[in-house]
């Protein structure tokens, strides 16, 4: 059912947040399982009676049932959250409490805490990713593979020893204390961009952008901003650069699913709301006197989402932000998007100095837009011949159908380019034999 995955994603941690309040971080799988079992619940209910107006707060009202029970059959055998343990033995405060830990404001903290829990300092950024993908976003197993390209054995594996960690933290993250807050909050911040960059152009088999992936991250970064420690110059910034890119999501691939290239999109289609909201944000970021990676590449975007065509972009702006960027946050991808804006600037021949130029290309390898990017300059510079060959090498790369897809219609237009270029002169050559 449509309806109930939409909203598994969106309840999903919010509930998990909530009944981990309850029972304690170390007792994370009966929280999971109590969730599971509500939705399990819903799909059996709402196949005979239909899906009621309200379908989140009945899924809220069924796991304050689904908790009571479990708290009733579980009362001797289990230890609870240290502060609320002697309230739920009592059928008396029971029922009140967990009413109390399901409020609207409560929850908001509750899922500041998870997400805070599980970027523990003890945990891998791997491990923190694929604990917020499965706990605050109802990611399945599956699902988390597909997104890291690894085998699902392997995030088993991952996510069971990261949840033993954060049994061993007892408590949830105490989002009250300002020095833990400000330490961790930098891992919060690349968790929440490496899960959005997850879903904007990712590395997963079925498909290259997920869009879902790039909402829970939003949403998450939401929650961040309206708590008073979370509100800071950093995350500002973050939040501006998914609302920027979030807004060209729809233009970035056609009807079939087909990747577009920037300059071939149709801008119409970018989010104007998304946008102005991402603007805004960056505005924002701008109090105080930090500067992160997150605020140079917000003000990328923010050059692209202005400019009414590629052709218009203010290419020099943005190379000397990856200037910028690269000072601050040097990598080959970096380098790459940065020889690509000296590209558009001082032309395709400068692109390629710069390609050859970055420290690390072997780490670029297998990635299919390093040799796509010099088959675009290639083409630019007219050698179709070197162009065909990037691309095809581009292709070889491919990670999902919309890759595959869209490399091949580079293959395949360099392809029809030679065979024009070879008409043309084979036609011009008959024209200087005839005369």
């Amino acid at each position: 059912m449509e309806l109930s995955d939409h909203l598994f994603r969106r309840e999903a941690g919010r509930m998990t947040a909530a009944l981990t309040r309850i029972f304690g971080v170390h007792n994370l799988g009966l929280a999971e399982d109590v969730v599971q079992e509500a939705f399990c619940r819903a799909t059996e209910v709402w196949k005979f009676r239909g899906v009621p107006e309200n379908p989140a707060a009945w899924l809220m009202a069924t796991a304050k049932n689904c908790a009571l029970d479990a708290l009733r059959r579980q009362r001797t055998a289990r230890a609870y959250a240290p502060e609320l343990g002697r309230l739920l033995e009592s059928e008396w405060t029971r029922a009140s409490i967990i009413e109390e830990q399901f409020g609207a404001s409560a929850i908001k903290d509750d899922l500041l805490r998870m997400m805070f829990s599980c970027c523990h300092p003890r945990l891998n950024e791997e491990a923190q990713v694929a604990l917020i993908l499965h706990i605050l976003c109802g990611f399945s197993v599956g699902e988390i593979a597909g997104a890291f390209v690894i085998s699902q054995a392997a995030v088993e594996k991952r996510i069971t020893r990261a949840k033993k960690v954060l049994a061993q933290s007892k408590n949830l993250f105490d989002v009250a204390a300002a020095a833990d807050f400000s330490t961790r909050l930098p891992v919060v911040h690349s968790a929440l961009y490496l899960l959005f960059n997850e879903g904007y152009h990712g590395a997963c088999a079925e498909a290259a952008i997920r869009a879902e992936l790039c909402r829970e991250a939003m949403r998450l970064a939401a929650e961040l901003l309206a708590h008073p420690l979370g509100r800071t110059s950093a995350s500002y910034a973050l939040a501006a650069l998914m609302s920027l890119d979030a807004a060209r999501l729809k233009g970035r691939a056609d009807e079939s699913g087909a990747l577009i290239s920037l300059f071939d999109q149709d801008r119409s289609q970018w989010d104007q709301q998304l946008i102005g909201e991402g603007l805004k944000l960056l505005e924002l970021s701008a109090a105080g006197s930090e500067l992160t990676a997150y605020h140079v590449e917000a003000a990328i975007a923010s050059v692209h989402a202005r400019a009414r065509t590629g052709e218009e972009t203010d290419w020099t702006m943005i190379a000397l932000l990856y200037d910028t960027l690269m000072a601050i946050r040097p990598s080959p991808i970096v380098a790459l998007n940065r020889a690509i804006a000296i590209a558009e600037k001082d032309g395709p021949q400068r692109g390629l100095e710069e390609i050859a130029a970055i420290e690390n290309r072997d780490r670029l390898a297998a990635y299919p837009f390093y040799p796509a990017a010099m088959g675009e300059m290639e083409l630019r510079r007219g050698d179709k011949l070197a162009a065909a060959a990037h691309f095809a090498a581009a292709l070889a790369f491919a990670r999902n159908p919309m890759e595959r897809r869209f490399l091949k219609q580079r293959v395949d237009a360099c392809a029809r380019l030679r065979q024009e270029s070879d008409l043309l002169s084979f036609c011009n050559g008959v024209g200087r034999r005839i005369s």
